[in-house]
């Protein structure tokens, strides 16, 4: 590390004292993007990075609602309006109890890079609560996501801050939100995307991440003149885009292996079929059960507390949680001889991990551009709303398709090397960063 990256790190430290997750992915963007600015006086003349990483504007309220019981229950609310250089702020809210402020600040900066390698107009933003929807009856769903968005809403419209789903927020929350939105702004619009696609919804939105995910390793695959056609995959997660990475994975004719939850993981040497995937998609929708279930009904391995990394495989999709491929994990499937590591989730994999897929030549794609799918039509069902109109299933698809090929042009721009292997982490950090400041430049000292 050189001592222009250790002391903007160490600037970074002291104004984020304790954001750990923050000052992570702060960290890993500026190793790629500080020795490309200083190569381009235009940006570090301007600070344009240190200016990046601060939030044009972080708002923090009370959440205070009525539980089944008559108690009264308060939570804490946030939004983290992080970058407006290209459009109005974009990003998910989470409900999640490990929801505080350096989270959801790592979320917003990665928004950023991730926004901008779409090519939409979408800026960068996240927000949440610490509130978990976990065994809440939908009567206390609905009245926390009312509370909540009695207060978010005087901070978001459709052309200022436009919020979406993510973990603990799925069709039902947002459901709520917009409600509650439309009840005391008194306006139906595009304040919230990952709506129901008969109210302003868009067609393949639950699908597009992990569909993106797999849409863009496909563009890996294809510079080395391969497929997935008979490919060996690792899975992490069972939730929303592991899932449907899974089923574009079977789709394309590779063999998925491995799906996990928070308790342990399955090992399928048969390989994962639609209808054992089905069985996944009712157990984790529905009747709301453990992984554990599959080893029972299908007679695999079933590991409990464990990682699926350990299994042999050609690519893994890391799809749960951040952090969760450490060193350890990334030395036993370099190994085992993986040869693509994709992310799903946002950012899963640790520095370590990642430095080590790197040294070993492995094509590691970051969560930035890879998971990127599912913003990516987040930002088409802005469109929809905006026209008043809603495209086929089919449309949407080749829209997604011909965006995740774009963000991996974008990747090769600035990620390929001199031997010719592609480091698609500092590809997509640095023709993320490219756009975002060239726009913050153009606008002047905002």
């Amino acid at each position: 590390m050189n001592e222009s990256i250790r002391h903007f790190i160490n600037q970074v430290k002291i104004r984020n004292a304790g954001e750990s997750e923050f000052l992570q992915a702060v960290t890993e963007v500026a190793t790629s993007i500080i020795p490309f600015i200083e190569s381009e006086p235009r940006y570090r003349n301007s600070k344009v990075l240190e200016r990046i990483v601060e939030p044009e504007r972080v708002v923090i309220f009370r959440v205070p609602w009525l539980d089944d019981q008559g108690e009264i229950q308060v939570n804490r609310g946030f939004r983290v309006q992080m970058n407006s250089a290209i459009g109005p702020y974009k990003g998910g809210l989470r409900f999640h109890p490990s929801v505080n402020l350096g989270v959801l600040k790592f979320l917003a900066f990665e928004q950023i890079f991730k926004n901008s390698l779409t090519g939409l107009p979408m800026g960068a933003g996240k927000g949440g609560a610490d509130f978990d929807p976990k065994g809440k009856s939908d009567n206390e769903v609905m009245k926390f996501c009312q509370s909540f968005m009695t207060e978010l809403y005087r901070h978001v419209g459709a052309d200022i801050d436009i919020p979406a789903g993510d973990i603990g927020v799925g069709g039902r929350e947002i459901g709520y939100l917009f409600g509650q939105y439309k009840r005391i702004a008194g306006a139906f619009n595009g304040v919230l995307t990952g709506k129901g696609y008969e109210w302003g919804g868009s067609l393949i939105r639950p699908e597009a991440t992990g569909y993106g995910l797999i849409y863009f390793v496909e563009e890996i695959l294809k510079t080395r003149e391969d497929s997935l056609v008979g490919k060996k995959v690792t899975i992490s997660g069972s939730g929303n885009v592991a899932q449907f990475a899974a089923e574009k994975c079977i789709e394309k004719g590779a063999r998925v292996l491995t799906m996990s939850d928070s308790e342990g993981f399955i090992y399928d040497p048969s390989g994962i079929d639609k209808e054992k995937l089905e069985f996944i998609k009712e157990l984790k929708n529905h009747t709301r059960g453990r992984i554990k279930k599959y080893a029972t009904k299908y007679h695999c391995e079933y590991f409990a507390g464990e990682r699926p990394w350990k299994i042999k495989c050609d690519i893994a999709l890391p799809n749960a949680t951040q952090n969760e491929l450490e060193l350890s994990d990334a030395r036993t499937l370099i190994k085992n001889g993986v040869f693509c590591v994709a992310e799903g989730a946002n950012m899963p994999c640790t520095p370590e991990a990642v430095a080590a897929f790197n040294k070993a030549k492995v094509y590691y794609a970051p969560g930035k551009a890879a998971n990127a799918g599912g913003v990516a039509v987040s930002g088409l069902e802005m469109s929809q709303n905006s026209q008043r109109y809603s495209w086929t299933r089919t449309e949407v698809d080749n829209k997604l398709k011909d965006i995740m090929c774009e963000i991996h042009q974008r990747c090769l721009k600035y990620g390929k090397e001199t031997d010719g292997h592609i480091n698609y982490e500092r590809g997509a950090n640095i023709s993320g960063f490219v756009k975002i400041a060239d726009s913050m430049l153009a606008q002047g000292v905002v």
